[in-house]
């Protein structure tokens, strides 16, 4: 083992390590196990080091030598010290710190960083699946779409479509036909249709409508029919003999045709389009052998030029009814009816003729059957104004005589005609709604002698 030179600790010196004391010879200090040959005691000097930084000048007898700490610079000024906030720093994300970094708010601690949950592991389509759709945005996608134009949706369940026989396609409920109640108002008409409480359908229909004739006056116009249920479609034949009758009136009245002309042969018009219905093909008469034609009646009132024209076909009926009810309430149609025909022959009285089961048989029409069509026209010139009443037997029927339809007909017809009609429909529904119910209301004003006249 070669020999290495050691220097051993003297008396009253203490161990660099724990500064506990050491005796003579120590090699190892006996309470920290300091390697006394490893480094020199210590001198029993201390030098303090200097307030500025520097140290004073090594003794020269000193056994270790302290490192010299630097010189001043050449201003005698000491060494500026630099602060953490001087030195550019970068945080571990690449953005820069804050000012104030030194704060307590930015310091980093070891408290443990919560971050939000993993799962263990990822659930992966089954082999051979579809990819999953990805949700649609709410913002582009409707809850509700809209319908192709001329859709009709059910009253019921408002999703399903209705198909032609008129029930829902989707919870079948049987939906309402347009015709079930329709209602229209002009400045000087108004008219009400309603199915009743007994029918399954509306066999009845309406027009009303205006027209200038040639001196610039005005023409209100109200066409009601009535399609007879024991005939084949009846109420394609009001609806089409309505339309007819309708737009040979504006034809002709703006032309200067007299009402009561122009009457006659919107009746005829009206004849011919419920006529039109009866060529059907001949496969449909092979599977319905039994079918007859479609047949209306028809009563129209107009008022024009101080006139007021009626005409009709059928037991459809118009009345007059003075504003004031000083004036007699008059029935302005005569029935075509076996009924009527009894009391035209003296046969029976009209209470007697209309009690009777058989007095609603019809003995004219429209339709393609009818034995011979004779249309019926009148013209009138109240002194007085009033209204006009065209209904079908839907409303008659509950107000027969002309007594019951003056009780029946509110005072203020001639302001408000469309709340007139509404009332007199309520009026047969009331009294059992047995029938379909039709009523138009036209007032008439009349025209002072003079007036207008400078």
């Amino acid at each position: 083992m070669s020999q290495i030179h050691q220097q051993t600790a003297g008396t009253g010196s203490t161990c660099p390590g724990c500064q506990e004391p050491l005796e003579s010879g120590d090699l190892f200090c006996g309470a920290c196990g300091f390697d006394l040959s490893a480094q020199p005691a210590g001198s029993d000097d201390r030098p303090t080091v200097a307030m500025n930084g520097s140290s004073p000048a090594p003794r020269a007898d000193a056994s270790s030598q302290w490192p010299i700490a630097p010189d001043v610079d050449s201003s005698d000024m000491p060494v500026p010290a630099h602060l953490p906030t001087d030195l550019p720093v970068t945080e571990s994300s690449g953005g820069e710190l804050s000012p104030n970094a030194g704060d307590a708010r930015d310091v980093r601690t070891d408290a443990p960083v919560t971050r939000p949950a993993e799962p263990d592991d990822y659930p992966l389509p089954a082999p051979g699946a579809p990819p999953e759709a990805e949700p649609a945005d709410p913002r582009t996608v409707l809850s509700d779409p809209t319908p192709p134009a001329g859709t009709k949706l059910c009253v019921a369940c408002r999703s399903g479509r209705v198909d032609p026989d008129g029930y829902c396609e989707n919870c079948g409920h049987a939906q309402p036909r347009e015709r079930d109640h329709m209602e229209q108002e002009l400045d000087a008409v108004a008219a009400v249709s309603d199915r009743g409480l007994r029918h399954h359908r509306n066999e009845d229909a309406f027009a009303i409508s205006s027209a200038a004739l040639p001196d610039g006056s005005p023409a209100v116009v109200a066409i009601v029919c009535d399609g007879v249920s024991s005939a084949t479609r009846p109420d394609e034949a009001s609806l089409a003999a309505s339309r007819a009758a309708n737009e040979s009136l504006l034809d002709a009245l703006p032309r200067g045709t007299h009402p009561q002309q122009a009457m006659h042969d919107a009746i005829l018009s009206a004849a011919d389009a419920v006529n039109a219905l009866a060529a059907e093909p001949t496969q449909a008469r092979e599977h319905s052998p039994h079918q007859n034609a479609p047949a209306c009646t028809l009563v129209g009132s107009i008022i024009a030029g101080g006139l007021l024209v009626v005409g009709w076909v059928g037991d459809s009926r118009a009345y007059w009814v003075p504003d004031d009810r000083s004036g007699p309430t008059v029935r302005l149609t005569e029935d075509d009816s076996w009924a009527a025909q009894m009391v035209a022959a003296g046969l029976m009285n009209e209470a007697e003729a209309y009690a009777d089961e058989r007095a609603h048989a019809i003995t004219g029409w429209l339709g393609a059957d009818a034995y011979e069509l004779e249309p019926h026209t009148a013209s009138f010139k109240p002194d007085r104004a009033g209204v006009v009443v065209v209904c079908t037997d839907g409303l008659w029927n509950y107000a027969e005589a002309v007594e019951e339809m003056a009780r029946a007909v509110p005072v203020d017809s001639a302001v408000r005609p469309l709340h007139s009609a509404q009332v007199l429909v309520g009026h047969a529904l009331d009294g059992g709604g047995h029938d379909n119910v039709t009523v138009a209301i036209l007032p008439f004003r009349v025209v002072p002698q003079g007036a207008g006249s400078a």
